[in-house]
């Protein structure tokens, strides 16, 4: 077993169990936290993957917010106060060339300012596996559209749902 298993940081699972959820683009849509109707989501999880009404659950990894200067903002737990472990890296490669989550440095505890065309990776918040470990889950994404009226943010997103994995490609990873 890989001896940074526990940071997530394998580039080769080896001694996980076998990869079994198929790595996913999909496309979602975020609505601000201040300024906006309760019922539209604010908040994504990696785990299970998808949108979230933040004030049903405290259980995401990242919130969408418009900040004082009237910039798009994503919001890793540490900026919202609830924890610091979920985080941003910006990047500067496209988003179909990006093969496997880094292990560097994720911004955790302030805002990751997102405009159209921003490319990021995304680190979860720490998630005990079925078989004990507990590890990062890793998704790269892509800001597509941000509309200022509605305040709202579209984007692609690919989530790896497989516990201790880091491939940021489409289809079951393998190791």
């Amino acid at each position: 077993m890989c001896a940074a298993l526990l940071a997530g940081a394998c580039t080769q699972p080896l001694g996980l169990p076998a990869a079994s959820e198929e790595n996913v683009v999909d496309t979602i849509s975020l609505w601000a936290l201040d300024g906006t109707t309760l019922p539209l989501p604010s908040g994504y999880q990696l785990v299970p993957k998808g949108t979230v009404r933040t004030d049903r659950s405290s259980s995401f990894d990242f919130a969408f917010d418009v900040d004082t200067l009237g910039r798009p903002v994503f919001l890793p737990t540490g900026a919202l106060g609830l924890a610091v472990a979920s985080g941003f890296r910006r990047e500067t490669a496209a988003f179909d060339s990006i093969k496997t989550a880094p292990a560097g440095t994720y911004i955790t505890d302030s805002a990751f300012v997102i405009d159209s065309g921003t490319v990021a990776t995304v680190r979860s918040r720490p998630v005990t596996c079925s078989f004990g470990a507990t590890v990062f889950y890793y998704a790269k994404l892509k800001i597509l559209a941000y509309d200022a009226v509605d305040r709202r943010v579209d984007l692609q997103i690919l989530v790896n749902q497989n516990c201790g994995y880091r491939s940021l490609q489409p289809g079951v990873p393998r190791s």
